[in-house]
């Protein structure tokens, strides 16, 4: 006997009873979000997460946020903003990238491990996962981690479900540790250079102990970030001035950075990729890049390329995922190692033995 279920769940238990029904008949699932982060073109009937939503518990002096997963992003960041306190890692908005009306949830951004241009000084977002609650593809609720550091102890699911895309189990709350928001900022810009004498800034400035927070390269001008304390500020700014005064840096408040964090640059219908590389490998690859007739930007100090344009870049760059398809075809995820491979089989047939849960996503 099946269950008539609502696949709108508004609890965990109730989540978990579609997902007991849905193994026992084999019926695949489309997680859905809020859209925002890749698309998605799994097959199988649509599982939202809206009325999964709402904070659970804040704590501002403890530093600790508690949430649903389909609690919209913006109330997070609003409610953050206001106990002078920020998600740190920075993670993108990509609605206007990927034409979506969507909003951007907790969820989606913990699923896909979102993070922005602060992500090589503080980390990833599963690096602020203290801990989650999830169900997993038997329908089984399970939790791991804690809601401070100190209790967060044994193997730490957190980091294996930030990242899988709604492919191991669905997250029911999650819990972040939050920091607070740093009050200045400024940016100094290096017009009309090309990628390899950004990487060589970018050396040079991640060599300092100046703290650094973003370095990026977008048509022909190179970016460095730096923020805290004003007085702080002005001493680290004029040091990295001095120098790299070689260069003939601008100092400038006005800088793209949220059009850097969430690719608006990239705007449109093209397909658009997201490469994960060396960074000292970034300027040979984008150069190839534009060979195939497209456009690049740099982000993580070269850790990351967005390329929008024609062309298959798995050739020049294997870690890289087709985030907009415009009419691109093949997989969205790129192909792993045989050993890699194995291991991911094994833990979707650990967590879901019955490959409900969006189906094909990751596959290569």
């Amino acid at each position: 006997m099946t269950l008539a279920l609502d696949l709108a769940p508004a609890s965990e238990a109730n989540l978990a009873e579609i997902l007991a029904d849905c193994h026992a008949r084999r019926t695949p699932l489309r997680i859905a979000g809020g859209g925002t982060r890749v698309e998605n073109s799994a097959p199988g009937e649509i599982l939202s997460l809206s009325r999964l939503s709402g904070v659970v518990t804040y704590s501002p002096g403890e530093m600790t946020l508690i949430a649903r997963p389909g609690t919209p992003l913006p109330e997070i960041q609003s409610m953050l903003e206001a106990e002078g306190q920020a998600l740190a890692f920075e993670p993108p908005d990509m609605r206007a990238t990927l034409g979506s009306n969507g909003t951007p949830t907790l969820g989606g951004m913990v699923a896909a491990n979102a993070s922005g241009p602060r992500r090589f000084l503080a980390g990833a977002c599963r690096d602020h996962l203290l801990g989650v609650r999830f169900v997993d593809g038997r329908g089984r609720v399970l939790k791991n981690g804690g809601r401070v550091m100190k209790n967060v102890t044994g193997l730490d699911l957190s980091k294996l479900l930030a990242g899988s895309h709604g492919t191991l189990a669905v997250l029911t709350e999650v819990v972040l540790k939050t920091l607070p928001l740093l009050p200045a900022r400024t940016t100094l810009a290096f017009p009309g250079i090309d990628e390899a004498t950004a990487l060589r800034i970018f050396t040079t400035a991640l060599s300092t102990p100046y703290e650094v927070s973003g370095a990026a390269h977008v048509d022909g001008t190179a970016y460095l970030r730096i923020e805290g304390l004003e007085g702080q500020l002005a001493y680290r700014r004029d040091r990295l001035l001095a120098l790299l005064s070689g260069h003939r840096p601008e100092v400038r408040d006005d800088a793209p950075w949220a059009a850097i964090r969430d690719g608006t640059h990239f705007a449109g219908t093209d397909p658009l990729w997201r490469i994960l590389c060396k960074p000292t490998d970034a300027p040979g690859i984008s150069a190839s890049l534009r060979a195939l007739g497209g456009d690049c930007s740099l982000d993580w100090s070269g850790g990351l390329i967005w390329y929008r344009g024609p062309g298959n870049p798995r050739a020049l760059a294997p870690h890289a995922t087709l985030v907009r398809r415009g009419g691109a075809t093949g997989p969205a995820f790129p192909p792993l190692a045989p050993a890699v491979a194995r291991l991911q089989d094994g833990l979707r047939r650990a967590f879901d033995p019955a490959g409900i849960l969006n189906p094909g996503l990751m596959d290569a």
